[in-house]
């Protein structure tokens, strides 16, 4: 029997369906994961996506020829049956089952297992064949509870306070800095100041429903409030990374930088960054997490894309899971 997916130039391609998932080159019918840059692009001639995921496309993609579905909801695209599934990435995250030539795939895109208050929790789907992501495609990779880092993160602001220093903590502008203020809501007493990036997120993240701390944009206390006559001193900061050495930051007369990300489990991803703190809080799945899903899938067959696949693959092989790696273009998450 021939692959139901299939790499091609162009990104993963279903022929039976004649469309292509997440691809990184312009096609007729594109069938997206998630919003993130590096999974949906512009050019492509229409987009299947979940009905959670229109808002963030529309925000990202602009104006385009969405086909819009509902999680679990079959539809026909050629001759393979497809439906969209909770992911837990991102607000809208998808995964992608299709039936095809008596086989059922499933297309992970990323997922995490972890609770998250921003968007759908993962959803497990049975299947002959499973393609996952492996970011964290590492025994050491482990998440700590986010709550406990929300926590950590209120404790690091009162601490910059004690020396007058503004908190700045970079995080990707779509999913990763909702979810850390939605954490953050139970345990944070003022608003949290954010980049005009990071902004634009949060105002999507806002009419889908979602709760999160309140929020007040940096320009917009920028001039005589008390904040800024201060150099926001005690105050949390959150901003985008490409916000790091830049200009922007001249108007915070002293502050500590901090990187909420998962790859901050390990010392020298910080030093590198010269960041001054680190907080583990990932959108992805961690290792248990992975072999977890892998496993509850049931799936006969494993292909790993995007990260760190040699351990994973070499992890399944031992324990007896036919698994191979597939390259892809996919990778950091904005």
């Amino acid at each position: 029997m021939r692959d139901v997916v299939q790499l091609r130039p162009e990104g993963l391609y279903c022929p039976a369906g004649q469309f292509y998932i997440d691809p990184w080159r312009p096609v007729a019918t594109a069938v997206l994961t998630h919003g993130h840059g590096d999974h949906a692009r512009v050019g492509m001639g229409c987009y299947h996506t979940s009905a959670e995921g229109l808002p963030i496309l529309q925000w990202r993609l602009g104006d385009q020829d969405y086909r819009v579905h509902e999680y679990g909801q079959p539809f026909m695209l050629g001759n393979a049956r497809v439906s969209l599934h909770p992911a837990g990435h991102v607000l809208g995250s998808a995964q992608v089952r299709i039936e095809a030539d008596g086989q059922t795939w499933v297309v992970s895109g990323d997922y995490k297992r972890q609770p998250d208050p921003t968007c759908s929790p993962f959803e497990v789907v049975a299947c002959d064949t499973f393609i996952t992501e492996a970011t964290f495609g590492l025994p050491i990779y482990r998440w700590p509870g986010t709550a406990d880092v929300a926590q950590d993160i209120v404790q690091w602001r009162d601490h910059c306070a004690t020396r007058g220093e503004a908190a700045i903590l970079y995080c990707y502008a779509l999913g990763k800095a909702q979810r850390v203020l939605a954490e953050l809501k139970p345990f944070i007493d003022r608003p949290v100041y954010v980049h005009g990036a990071i902004a634009a997120g949060v105002d999507v993240y806002r009419q889908a429903g979602i709760d999160m701390a309140d929020t007040q944009g940096v320009i917009d206390a920028d001039g005589d409030s008390p904040a800024s006559r201060a150099g926001f001193a005690g105050e949390l900061i959150i901003a985008p990374p490409s916000a790091a050495g830049s200009a922007w930051l001249r108007r915070f007369r002293k502050a500590q930088h901090g990187f909420a990300s998962g790859w901050m489990r390990l010392r020298g991803n910080r030093r590198r960054r010269n960041m001054d703190r680190g907080f583990v809080v990932s959108d992805h799945a961690d290792w248990p997490d992975l072999l977890r899903t892998i496993h509850d899938t049931g799936a006969r067959r494993v292909i790993a894309t995007h990260g760190d696949t040699d351990a994973l693959v070499r992890t399944l092989n031992e324990a007896g899971v036919a698994a191979e790696t597939l390259a892809t273009q996919y990778g950091e998450d904005d």
